[in-house]
């Protein structure tokens, strides 16, 4: 368990302090380490040259059509050139090349849809299709640099659209299904984009859901650069029809050649845009380029996943809208010839054990999910899972944010039946690929911990001064030097991009992420330095009271934020979702059953000063919670934007809640 940490009165003066300890660890099985893809030795070799190391990682894991001759050049910071001179395509390296190597006959995609429905695409099946949607985008303007906006939900027409403009040259920009017309205009003005990727809708639990209606939306002013929308036939709902502009996808795609020959493109030629929030209020267009990225993310899937493509069935929960959906789903699973699983709908619809049904189904061996999943599993029970055949799993990841320690404990046992490894990753949209995690054949984990950099990587945690903290303190967690899959810039704005992630300690990336080491130099990640409250001079993260509030049977889930308060500057305020018969417990007792534990958990400074039971947190539809929305409860005022939301009743609900 954890325990208040000794050391706290040292730690004052800490950029974030270091306040849980955690003492678990589970090192790899003698079997399990015996036949891993990472050999010990591997952090020494990647240390000893970081670039050429990414370099023999280049030249293993990708096809080139002409070799590079530079490794890195890093004349111009904080922009970088990986792999100049060398020339390659995307799509080629994720399916011609397999075909020609003999693995056509291969199942790539394992499609299920929400309602049952089922398709699967071997390696040779998706070449085609996406020869064909190459072929279709040229017929309709797409050229090489031109922008092509993707607005589908979680189908193979997805990926294909994405690996169609990468063969072509195009840039892809996708953006989640889940946003509004307003979001996606935004996202097209600014990318200029010539062509929109969308559906006639999708399915949501249970129910048809619309999506080119919000196209229609976007594109209803004049002034924007869009000259063809191809929709694609998923639930047959009526839809809106502009003639001349709207095209079927079935008609488009399904009459166009199969015949397409991949054009290589240079290393540092732009693969793609993804939009991420910006504190100004106006998304930032994240750039990735090609070379660099196919590297990094074809290598940490294979480290990391300790992937073996021949016999694994990886699946990825994420939405192709966000990174994790571009980076393990739609490039690194399939330029390393993996077979994987992509699934339409929601953990809970036709119902709660969807998700291990589907690994029983498909006998998945490897699953990358996030947290949030994590702990709403948890909330349901351990019996759901338990009704189905997981013994298939021998690797779980987790991504999106910190993993609290006691979710961990519940991943490993009641999913991973004890046995199999638990990689937590930490990366961003704008690193492109992990950056942080263990290697499951080498790193004895601990639960909680992303806890080292991946080989190659340069990561440090630094004080205000930019100096490294020392081990058992916490600060700013920053990247020391390049790395092939980091952003190439902020899309048409370079001052943005120096402003926002260079400009905070010289020479160093930092993006807002609060991190601690422990008394062994893992690295544990704090969430981001605005979720850091103030208390009484102590700077205090979210994530660890969290932690420590999960680790108590009766919580399901909590989200902390600082409230303003005249005496001590900030007050820890707690929203709590009990489990199951805890919600019959008086709410005076359980909360000062829960303000103790705190206490003893941490310290006497991370009590909360409030806490309150409520039914749901407010997520967005990514899983993330919006704290932003707490804060505004926790200091009496009116919820402020809540358009982003999974379900826009949740702060209905916590308001009613709260009255009671």
């Amino acid at each position: 368990m954890t325990e208040a940490n000794g050391n706290q009165s040292a730690a004052t003066h800490d950029a974030l302090e270091n306040l849980l300890q955690e003492n678990r660890q589970f090192p790899p099985s003698p079997e399990f380490a015996a036949a891993a893809v990472a050999r010990p030795g591997i952090y020494e070799e990647a240390a000893a040259d970081r670039p050429a190391f990414w370099a023999k990682q280049a030249r293993e894991l990708l096809s080139w059509e002409r070799d590079f001759e530079t490794a890195l050049d890093w004349s111009d910071p904080p922009f970088a050139k990986w792999f100049s001179g060398g020339t390659l395509n995307a799509a080629y390296n994720a399916l011609d090349r397999h075909v020609e190597n003999g693995l056509g006959d291969r199942v790539a995609i394992h499609f299920e849809g929400e309602p049952g429905d089922t398709r699967s695409y071997t390696y040779a099946q998706l070449t085609e299709e996406v020869k064909k949607a190459a072929n279709a985008f040229e017929s309709l303007g797409v050229s090489k640099g031109d922008r092509v906006a993707v607005y589908l939900p979680m189908i193979p027409e997805a990926v294909i659209t994405m690996l169609a403009c990468a063969r072509i040259g195009a840039v892809h920009s996708v953006v989640f299904g889940g946003f509004s017309a307003e979001a996606l205009r935004s996202r097209i003005e600014d990318a200029e984009a010539k062509l929109v990727v969308t559906a006639d809708g999708t399915f949501r639990r249970g129910k048809p859901s619309a999506l080119k209606p919000a196209v229609d939306a976007a594109l209803a002013e004049d002034g924007h650069t869009v000259s063809s929308v191809v929709v694609v036939r998923r639930n047959n709902e009526p839809v809106d029809w502009t003639a001349g502009r709207d095209k079927w996808w079935d008609e488009t795609v399904g009459s166009a050649s199969a015949e397409h020959t991949a054009v290589a493109h240079d290393a540092e030629h732009p693969l793609f845009i993804l939009y991420t929030s910006g504190t100004t209020g106006k998304p930032k267009g994240i750039l990735h380029t090609t070379g660099g990225y196919l590297t990094q993310c074809a290598y940490t899937h294979r480290a990391v996943f300790d992937l073996k493509p021949e016999t694994d069935v990886f699946w990825c929960t994420a939405d192709i809208g966000w990174v994790t959906g571009h980076s393990y789903v739609t490039y690194a699973p399939l330029i390393n010839g993996a077979t994987q699983l992509m699934y339409e709908g929601t953990p809970d619809s036709p119902h709660q054990g969807r998700w291990w049904e589907l690994v029983q189904k498909y006998k998945v061996s490897i699953l990358y999910t996030a947290p949030t999943a994590i702990r709403t599993m948890m909330k349901w029970g351990e019996d759901i899972p338990a009704r189905y055949d997981l013994s298939s799993l021998r690797v779980l990841g987790s991504v999106g944010e910190p993993i609290n320690p006691e979710a961990w404990m519940w991943y490993r046992r009641v999913i991973g039946g004890d046995k199999a490894p638990i990689v937590d990753t930490w990366w961003q949209t704008e690193t492109g690929a992990h950056m942080i995690a263990p290697l499951p054949g080498i790193t004895a984990t601990k639960p909680g911990s992303a806890q080292v950099p991946v080989p190659g990587i340069a990561v440090d945690i630094v004080d205000e001064t930019g100096a490294p903290v020392p081990n058992g303190h916490g600060g700013y967690l920053v990247i020391r030097e390049p790395w092939p899959a980091m952003l190439r810039g902020i899309w048409g704005d370079p001052q943005r991009f120096k402003d926002t992630y260079w400009s905070r300690f010289e020479g160093m990336y930092f993006a807002g992420d609060g991190a601690k080491k422990d008394d062994d130099g893992d690295i544990w990640l704090l969430g981001r330095v605005d979720d850091v409250m103030n208390v009484s001079g102590h700077r205090l993260s979210t994530t660890e009271i969290e932690s420590a509030l999960v680790s108590h049977p009766a919580v399901a889930e909590a989200a902390v934020v600082g409230a303003a308060d005249e005496t001590t500057g900030e007050a820890v305020v707690a929203f709590v979702i009990l489990r199951g018969s805890a919600a019959e417990q008086p709410q005076e007792e359980i909360t000062a059953e829960l303000r103790e534990h705190v206490g003893k958990e941490i310290g006497p400074i991370a009590k909360p000063r409030r806490i309150l039971i409520v039914p749901e947190l407010p997520k967005t539809r990514s899983g993330k919670i919006m704290r932003r929305l707490l804060k505004d409860i926790a200091e009496g005022r009116e919820a402020g934007d809540a358009t982003t939301l999974a379900d826009n009743t949740v702060m209905t609900q916590i308001a009613n809640s709260l009255k009671g």
